[in-house]
């Protein structure tokens, strides 16, 4: 893959037979030779494989052998019939969902991993895949080591190696000897699955995809820590329908035994039963309703990573976010520097400038505030940077040490919280005097000031330190106050009508930040977001898991929390049953992204926060979330429907079905006949991703209700049977039918009210009111039409069909009409009960 060439400062590469990395040709030859770096690459199988993976379903494969023993019977009418529908099926299933799949793995290139390259002399960006042993790659604050590298050259570089060892300390890497080590203490080796913290270097790849030292590691933090709102639901319908199939499927067997009826028929009526119950196009229905969701929420800005997180978008019920470029623009400018009293301070401005400057770790929107503004003269010049202590959450602080005229000078810069308590002395009208409760007390109420008005608050602060080669955070002590500065961060314009639109639409919003409370606070009413209590980080340390999950029910800001409190936060939330949204773009955010049930980022994030996250938004801002999360319902809606569907409909007419099986003295209707009424009607159904969805519908979040769909199957599957029960009555006494008419009376009226039902149960409101799609509309008369038309076809004879009179199509019509006003009744006396029992 081609370069972009990029134009940033990069690190020099000390090792000469790497300074040039290798050429494009090289590069090729070599991944031809080790493969993508991936450590657990996905296996792209060829289209065939993947339409013969198809054939190993079960029922599939069990529908096959019976056609086969049906041509060795020399029943081969039946056993072509039952060929045909399966192989359309499995057509249609493939072409379906192979077409989804590869929209949807478009829209994932597209927020692909990438690294920083050396490629024919040259830096740029590339996939991370693409990488071979011997190239050359930059390292920086925010970047995910790519692969297994030796260093060639770094500075201040730390790296997070909790994925390898669980130390949640970053350590300190450097470009020391050649030697190729695959244990994380090497101090010149970095390793595919860290994460760079602060500072930068360059490094030779050594080991790519499964074969770097820690390919399995990686591969099992690649997996989900807890199942999501949308496993759960799955896991739950799969058991109730799987319960269902199996019981009916063993009813069915041992009725036809004790009648000793025809061994291979009753096995194959029992399967076809077992087809019919079985949503079996569930997987394609869903995989074109989630790829056509992730296509529209695409053209507005929003990439999925993974399909089933677009229904977890749309489980949603708390969002978790930080305020800074969420609630606030982001875009920060330097207000006003000032002293511990509030006065004018240039000094700390120059100390701030300083701090900045040499800085390695990541450049925050405050250091680029700072940079903006010019120093006073001569106060920032001869200066040369000796050492760094990079930034912690911890500690909430960074130190530079900087020389000038034989001189060294910690200059700490950080939260005030972070910094106060490390003071000895403070500066005031460019004296240095010893710190003391009033003046503390003064300093303190300055900052607190600054934060009630709004303002985002650093302090700095400095001491004169001794020449040695290295210093540590045991070193930051002693220090003399400067001042304060003061950054202002204006409110989004559209912040407010986003939340408020967000918790109109039953998404509870919550403020977890590292900020102070009291700017935190002031932020929140502007946009109008009541605070109410704040719970700060400190408060946290002193409950248990089981206090905090009832804290979290009733806060709405969290401020002072550091990256494992966030954790704890998002998953005391999930304990309680809710579906969480987090978003986040920083190092820190990882953790809470990958614990969330969607972790949502921006296209700007650090590579460690687009890695952990399932949703990335091309452009930071509430209102294009809220529009994903309502794109999220939409598709979740469509894929309720073919559910209710399923285990309503066709649960009344296998019901049905089992019963006839059991009082008269033929089979109610032919295996290959199921089959076919049962193809018919998931044929109708594949238009479900382009329906309407109601716009009450998408007021609230929507997950996964296994009680509803079991009450659905229970309630308004038996009306279904009512209607069935009726129509074997007319046939058998007043139109006198015959085992062919009987086959051919139930297959009509059971397609006609199965599909035509739809309409019924597609939406919550009158369906006179609620409009299907076109498609769908056109879809499911066609289907009704084409079945009735069937026992007049040339093809009636070959499928046991008969014409029947017409004035059986008078009943069926009046009969469908009053079945379809009395599901609408029970839909609505059940959906009134749902909503009952769930206010209580």
């Amino acid at each position: 893959m081609a370069t972009s060439q990029i134009a940033q400062p990069v690190p020099p590469v000390a090792d000469s037979a790497a300074a040039q990395g290798l050429t494009s040709q090289e590069a090729q030859e070599r991944l031809r030779q080790f493969g993508p770096n991936d450590p657990a690459p996905p296996r792209h199988s060829s289209a065939i494989v993947d339409l013969l993976r198809l054939f190993l379903n079960p029922l599939v494969m069990i529908l096959l052998i019976a056609a086969g023993a049906s041509t060795f019977l020399g029943d081969t009418t039946d056993a072509a019939i039952i060929a045909i529908i399966v192989l359309l099926s499995v057509a249609m299933d493939f072409g379906q969902t192979y077409r989804s799949q590869r929209s949807i793995e478009e829209l994932r290139d597209r927020v692909a991993p990438t690294a920083t390259v050396l490629r024919d002399g040259q830096w740029g960006e590339m996939r991370r895949a693409s990488l071979v042993p011997g190239d050359v790659v930059r390292l920086s604050a925010g970047d995910l080591v790519p692969a297994d590298c030796r260093l060639l050259s770094a500075r201040d570089l730390y790296v997070l190696q909790a994925a390898l060892t669980g130390e949640s300390m970053p350590v300190e890497k450097q470009a020391a000897g050649n030697e190729v080590s695959t244990s994380p203490d090497a101090l010149n080796m970095v390793f595919l699955g860290t994460s760079v913290v602060s500072g930068w270097g360059a490094a030779l790849v050594v080991a790519t995809g499964a074969k770097t030292s820690f390919g399995d590691i990686v591969v099992r933090l690649a997996t989900r820590p807890l199942e999501t709102a949308f496993d759960r639901g799955l896991k739950d319908f799969s058991l109730l329908l799987t319960r269902t199939v199996f019981f009916l499927v063993i009813f069915l067997i041992v009725v036809s035994v004790a009648l000793h009826r025809n061994a291979l028929e009753s096995l194959l009526f029992a399967v076809a039963l077992a087809v019919g119950l079985t949503p079996e196009f569930l997987p394609m229905i869903t995989s074109v309703t989630l790829a056509k969701g992730a296509r529209a929420m695409a053209r507005k800005k929003v990439i999925v990573k993974h399909l089933s997180a677009i229904q977890n978008f749309g489980s949603i019920d708390v969002l978790c976010s930080d305020k800074t470029g969420t609630l606030t623009t982001g875009n920060m400018a330097l207000d006003r520097a000032v002293d511990p009293f509030g006065a004018a301070c240039p000094r700390a401005l120059a100390l701030a400038h300083l701090n900045s400057k040499f800085e390695t770790g990541i450049r925050s929107p405050l250091d680029t505030a700072i940079l903006k503004i010019d120093p006073p003269d001569g106060e920032v010049n001869g200066y040369e940077k000796r050492d760094e202590i990079p930034f912690d959450f911890d500690r909430r602080r960074l130190s530079i040490v900087v020389e000038r005229d034989g001189q060294r000078l910690m200059i700490t810069k950080g939260s005030p919280e972070g910094i106060l308590p490390l003071l000895a002395s403070y500066e005031a009208d460019g004296k240095i005097l010893p710190i003391a409760p009033e003046p503390l007390a003064q300093a303190t109420k300055t900052f607190e000031d600054l934060n009630a008005q709004g303002f985002r608050t650093l302090a700095v602060a400095y001491a004169t330190v001794p020449a040695q080669p290295n210093y540590s955070v045991k070193d930051e002590n002693n220090l003399a106050l400067a001042g304060f500065l003061a950054f202002a961060d204006p409110e989004l314009p559209d912040a407010a009508e986003a939340i408020a639109a967000l918790r109109r639409d039953g998404v509870d919003f919550k403020v977890i930040t590292g900020d102070g409370s009291t700017v935190t606070c002031h932020v929140c009413g502007k946009v109008g977001l009541p605070p109410g209590k704040v719970v700060l980080g400190d408060d946290l340390e002193h409950m248990t898991d089981s206090a905090l999950g009832h804290v979290v029910e009733q806060t709405t800001v969290f401020a002072r929390v550091s990256p494992a409190q966030k954790n704890r936060i998002i998953l005391a939330l999930k304990h309680r049953g809710h579906a969480v949204g987090y978003m986040g773009d920083g190092i820190n955010d990882a953790p809470s992204l990958h614990a969330a049930d969607v972790g949502i980022s921006v296209s700007t994030a650090v590579d460690v926060a687009r890695e952990a996250a399932d949703i990335i938004l091309v452009e930071p801002g509430l209102d294009i979330l809220h529009n994903g999360i309502l794109e999220g319902r939409k598709a979740f809606g469509n894929v309720m429907k073919y559910l209710l569907m399923g285990t309503s409909s066709n649960f009344g007419n296998m019901f049905s079905m089992a019963g006839a099986a059991v009082l008269l003295p033929f089979l109610p209707m032919l295996p290959t006949q199921i089959l076919l009424n049962n193809f018919m009607y998931d044929l109708s159904q594949i238009t479900i991703p382009t329906d309407n969805v109601d716009a009450d519908y998408l007021r609230k979040p929507q997950q996964w209700d296994i009680h509803l769909i079991r009450n659905f199957m229970l309630f308004i599957g038996p009306i279904s049977s009512i209607f069935d029960f009726l129509t074997f009555f007319v046939l058998l006494h007043y139109f006198h039918a015959g085992e062919r008419e009987f086959h051919t009376g139930w297959f009509v009226e059971s397609l006609a009210t199965q599909t035509l039902v739809l309409f019924v149960i597609r939406t919550a409101q009158n369906p006179f009111r609620s409009r299907p799609s076109v498609p769908l509309a056109v879809s499911t008369l066609l289907i009704v039409t084409l079945g009735v038309f069937l026992p007049f076809s040339p093809l009636a004879a070959r499928l046991g069909f008969t014409p029947l009179p017409i004035s059986y199509f008078a009943f069926l019509a009046a009969a469908t009409l009053v079945y379809l006003l009395l599901v609408e009744i029970g839909k609505r006396q059940l959906l009134r009960h749902t909503a009952s029992s769930a206010a209580k």
